[in-house]
């Protein structure tokens, strides 16, 4: 497989040979086996059949229903009232795909076989798996295989075949057995809880049977019941020639059953089998078999060609509406088509089964749903299929008893309280910080309501599920918060966990209490509407929910009173009421956020290593909080503080979860983070292309995928629902020339293309509607595009009356060269001097680029341009060089090189009670400020000789507010570098840029010069 996932993962290699609606493999590597399995999954809500080869034998296949699973018991050694007692698992249900290749008397085993040639295509338009191998089997005898899948998505629990080999020299008689192997046990799926922590157990036999027509397997699920039947039939192409292709046998034993079929092989000659593959759950032994019949035999009936045409059409139907494009980044344009391809083939389409966080494709998560399904997965099928949107929905409102029960085991009298991690209803987290406290759940929940509601207009689903699910789910906030006297009144909600799992058991999470606040008033809304347009049916749901006028008059006052705590001295949004008292991490969390070259190739989240109580001791976020509530339901909230609390919680949290960065860069899109938001999409874009936190192998990310449509449509288009209305503020990558996406909306398709001439909108089909362009109302009719002037996101948008500045500070920590005296010509001139030596090209334009940067990775931007590779010794020779002529450049400095009112704001910080630090990325910087006559100024000096790892990475901030003693929000960071200002940034400091404002555009204040820096205008008393 070197070939087919290279270049960070990419599909194919070189762009020009991507195939946007393919995902193409033209080698195979066995090491990857087990992710490529999930990657060419196939499903269709119901059934998922991993990408595991018909003839080939591997530990990592499998094939999931969504309705089978098995319930395990959670053992603890003190279960208190409440705890959860029983976990469902997904478990592998008999695998059907498997056809066995016989060449006279010995199997074919592709590990002894010599490959020599392979390819395998996930076509994206029509649904559909394709593979071809050329073989030499160990006997000598060349072969080609060739199997063609799909699993239909009109079809309940349906896999269907086409197997076909042809002799390419060999000579006798070849046998395919077809089988159904029923003997796959769960995989033990160790401590990781990512993956899961049940196992083992598989679904146990109970009948077999096989004939000349077919053969038959039923399992059943020990724990919860739960039985299947499996059966599978057979069709020989008309007309092809392969008609003496005959049955030989049949066999039902053990864990297996097999039918074998033959016929001669000459060379140039194909025989080709087409295979069938169904599954029935529900119902007794004889309403199973008689439905299982009855599909094969509507199966055989179609064929391959006629199930895969339906398929194709399903398919079409699809994308005409969800259709999206990249001019110039073909691989993000298939990025983004696979991965909404997954969320389609795997979401619960029939209102019966839930949409877990692996899909169908692997048993990750032991198959559980969680919140992501509701926060990311809905949204993006709401606005390309909301079918599928209202089946996920009818699946919690199948679930809503269960929800009850679940609220009552939490001492909850009334309401329904939905469970962290769930695959039939009940709670299965044995973990109660980070699950049944996890009370947002509920809010996740209203909020899919809400917007499926506001897109779909689908006021019978509000009727029939949505309004008693939002009442029932509401009930529960006034249990768990009160109106705190101690806070004027403001409702207040306790002892809950948000999003972030590394902080839990809090009061006031940000996060919980704003999507509280939402979903209260989406209840009292629904409860508006129903009443009077719908009063009978208004009146019999009060009736049996025991619901009156007084409870929702309740909701509204808790709503109006919710307290969202802020905290005014660093203009951010508080996550709850204790996390800025604690510490920061101590160990450097940027590595794990950091987007360069430089990053390790195993994400390895910190729950892995450390005991929970040490997390939740520190400010450090597993994933996205404050942020998310921010997208989620940050309207109205001035651009200034998101910006602000975007950039204080980015230099906190770890992204140990998928769901963090596509919440991020949504965020940095809109607070003007471009190139932030930019490198958060691709993070999402390819968590599974790219295997980014190595666990693509147990199943890909739905909700990571979701997010990367997201990160395109709300991102870059900046999509917003405000008031039943859409609103969009379109904006391009760099690395793009355009974009365009399709959106469902109301019973209309609306087409958005977006280039840096401007945005066009067409109305595809529907009646009129009005949307908004940057803030201006347009007026959209059947088939008329209309185009619109991109608008420019500029620093006075993210200004507001409540800017950083002034603000309580402690410390000022300055940059040096640029910032308190000039020294960038004398480095200029050293390095011209070395580059001259060494006959490398050298102008001021690349020496803009050294700016902020120490001197090692200097010398690798000089270096680009050589003829030759240098050895890492001989780098460092170059780099000794270098620092010699610079000295030698900067021996005259004296007191009399200060820039101009440096020394007067030393002397006032100093006055004020302020400590002081210097971050430099100059060894020499210590040396420097004696000449200067400035060293005794400074509380703590750190430089480049201090530090492991350089601006934009905040260590060397991190480190001087350390030995300081002063928090970091508690610093000002002082620069003159693009770099420096991100690296202040990371650190969660606000910062002042010295020098062009178009350079330092990111900074929260530029002034032109150090003497502009007014001590009073920054920090207050």
């Amino acid at each position: 497989m070197a070939e087919a996932i290279q270049d960070n993962g990419r599909t194919q290699g070189a762009q020009a040979a991507i195939d946007p609606w393919r995902l193409q493999q033209t080698s195979f590597e066995p090491s990857q086996r087990a992710r490529d399995e999930s990657l060419f999954a196939l499903a269709n809500g119901s059934l998922g059949v991993r990408g595991g080869f018909e003839e080939d034998d591997s530990p990592s296949d499998g094939s999931f229903l969504a309705a089978v699973f098995e319930k395990n018991p959670i053992h603890y050694h003190e279960r208190l009232s409440g705890f959860a007692r029983s976990t469902d698992t997904r478990v592998p249900v008999a695998e059907g795909k498997g056809i066995g290749v016989w060449l006279g008397d010995r199997r074919v085993r592709l590990d002894q076989a010599e490959w020599l040639q392979f390819e395998r295509s996930l076509d994206l338009r029509r649904g559909a798996l394709d593979r071809r191998l050329r073989i030499r089997t160990a006997e000598g005898q060349r072969i080609e295989i060739r199997a063609e899948r799909v699993v239909p998505l009109t079809q309940p629990a349906l896999l269907a075949i086409r197997f076909s080999v042809t002799s390419l020299d060999y000579q006798g008689p070849l046998t395919l057995v077809s089988f159904i192997e029923g003997g796959r046990q769960a995989v033990e799926q160790g401590d990781d809880p990512r993956i899961g922590v049940s196992g083992g157990q598989g679904m146990q036999i109970f009948g077999l049977h096989a004939d000349s027509h077919g053969a038959q397997l039923s399992q059943r699920a020990s724990g919860s019941g739960i039985e299947v039947a499996c059966g599978q039939a057979h069709r020989f192409p008309t007309g092809d020639p392969t008609e003496d292709l005959s049955f030989v046998e049949a066999q039902a034993q053990g864990t297996r059953v097999e039918q074998h079929f033959r016929a001669m092989l000459q060379p140039g000659r194909t025989v080709t089998l087409e295979k069938f593959v169904a599954y029935v759950v529900d119902g007794d032994a004889a309403t199973r078999e008689d439905r299982l019949r009855a599909t094969l035999s509507e199966a055989t009936a179609a064929g391959f060609d006629g199930l895969a045409a339906d398929q194709a059409d399903a398919l079409e139907t699809f994308w005409r509406h969800a259709e999206l494009s990249i001019d110039g980044d073909a691989a993000s344009e298939q990025a983004l088509r696979f991965n909404l391809f997954h969320l389609l083939q795997s979401a619960g389409r029939n209102g019966v089964d839930g949409t877990a966080a692996k899909g169908l494709t692997g048993e990750g998560y032991e198959g559980h749903c969680f919140w992501d399904t509701e926060a990311f997965v809905l949204p993006a099928m709401a606005f390309t299929a909301p079918e599928v949107a209202r089946a996920m929905l009818m699946y919690r409102y199948r679930t809503l008893e269960a929800a009850r029960g679940h609220a009552r085991e939490m001492n909850h009298q009334t309401g329904a309280l939905y469970p962290w991690r769930t695959i039939d209803g009940g709670e299965g987290s044995a973990h109660y910080p980070s699950g049944s406290a996890a009370y947002h759940i509920n809010a996740a929940i209203a909020y899919g309501i809400g917007l499926y509601l506001e897109s779909s207009d689908d006021l019978d689903f509000l009727d029939q599920a949505g309004a008693e699910m939002l009442f029932e789910t509401a009930r529960i906030w006034p249990q768990v918060g009160h109106f705190n006297p101690r806070r004027d009144g403001a409702f207040c909600i306790h002892e809950v966990t948000g999003p972030d799992e590394y902080t839990t058991l809090v009061n006031n999470n940000y996060y919980t209490n704003r999507m509280a606040q939402r979903h209260l008033r989406c209840a009292v809304a629904a409860w508006r509407w129903l009443s009077g347009e719908r009063p009978q049916r208004m009146r019999e749901l009060s009736a049996r929910l025991k619901l009156d006028a007084q409870e929702i008059e309740l909701w509204q006052r808790a709503a109006d009173a919710m307290y969202l705590p802020y905290d005014a001295a660093l203009g951010i949004f508080e996550q709850d009421d204790g996390f800025l008292d604690k510490p920061r991490w101590p160990l450097p969390v940027h590595a794990r956020n950091r987007h360069d070259s430089s990053q390790s190739s195993e994400h390895r989240p910190l729950l892995l290593d450390y005991h929970p109580l040490t997390l939740y001791r520190h400010q450090v976020c597993k994933q996205a909080d404050v942020v998310m509530a921010l997208v989620l339901a940050g309207d109205d909230i001035e651009l200034a503080r998101k910006r602000r609390s975007f950039d204080y919680y980015e230099a906190v949290t770890t992204h140990d979860s998928t769901l963090s960065a596509p919440v991020f860069g949504i965020l940095a899109g809109e607070v003007g983070h471009a190139d932030k938001a930019w490198r958060y999409f691709h993070d999402s874009l390819r968590v599974d292309l790219d295997d980014l936190h190595r666990n693509t192998d147990h199943g890909v990310h739905m909700a990571a995928m979701a997010g990367s449509w997201l990160g395109l449509v709300q991102g870059f288009g900046g999509l917003r629902v405000r008031e039943s209305q859409l609103h969009f503020a379109p904006s391009v990558p760099q690395a793009w020339n355009g974009y365009g996406f399709n959106l469902r909306w109301r019973g209309r398709s609306l087409r958005v293309d977006v280039s840096r001439e401007g945005a066009t909108y067409v109305l595809r089909d529907g009646d009129a509607l009005t949307i908004h362009h940057a803030g201006r109302a347009l007026e959209l009719r059947g088939g008329q595009a209309q185009t619109l002037a991109l608008a420019q996101l500029g620093k006075e948008q993210v200004e507001e009356s409540d800017a950083v500045f002034p603000r309580p500070c402690q410390a000022l920590i300055f940059d040096l060269d640029g910032v308190l005296t000039d020294t960038a010509h004398s480095h200029y001139l050293a390095w011209k001097r070395l580059a001259d030596e060494i006959d490398v090209p050298f102008d001021l334009r690349t020496n803009e680029r050294l700016k902020g940067v120490d001197r090692a990775a200097s010398l690798d931007i000089i270096l680009e341009s050589a003829a030759a590779p240098f050895t890492a010794e001989a780098k460092r020779a170059l780099a000794e060089r270098k620092n010699g002529y610079y000295v030698a450049e900067i021996e005259s400095f004296g007191p009399q090189d200060l820039f101009p009112g440096v020394r007067e704001l030393l002397e006032a910080a100093r006055a004020a009670g302020l400590k002081l630090g210097l971050a430099s990325a100059s060894r020499n910087a210590p040396a420097l400020l004696r000449k200067l006559g400035i060293e005794d100024r400074f509380d703590y000096i750190a430089d480049a000789g201090r530090i492991a790892r350089a601006k934009p990475d905040p260590e060397i901030f991190l480190t001087v507010a350390r030995e300081l003693g002063v928090a970091p929000e508690r610093c000002i960071g002082v620069e003159d570098a693009a770099a420096g200002i991100v690296a202040i940034h990371a650190a969660g400091m606000p910062a002042i840029g010295i020098g062009d404002s178009r350079v330092l555009d990111q900074a929260d204040a530029v002034l032109p010069d150090i003497a502009a820096l007014r001590l009073e205008d920054f920090v207050s008393t």
